[in-house]
């Protein structure tokens, strides 16, 4: 059997905190910012947890379960 691989983009993108939640980062902060509200570009930059109803994919993803 060959070794099961975690997927590389996800591994990337989450971080495993240590109460077991998913850490990720917030999306619409990389480019176009001129029109974005400096109380939203601030927002964006916080890390936020992964939702409930993904907790499952994303752990499949990285092969926690």
């Amino acid at each position: 059997m060959p070794k099961v691989k975690t997927k590389s983009g996800a591994k990337k993108r989450f971080k495993l905190t240590g109460s077991g939640k998913i850490k990720r980062k917030h999306a619409f902060k990389s480019h176009i910012l001129t029109k974005k509200e400096t109380k939203q570009k601030r927002n964006l930059t916080q890390a936020g947890l992964v939702d409930k109803a993904d907790e499952t994919n994303v752990k499949l993803m990285l092969r926690l379960k």
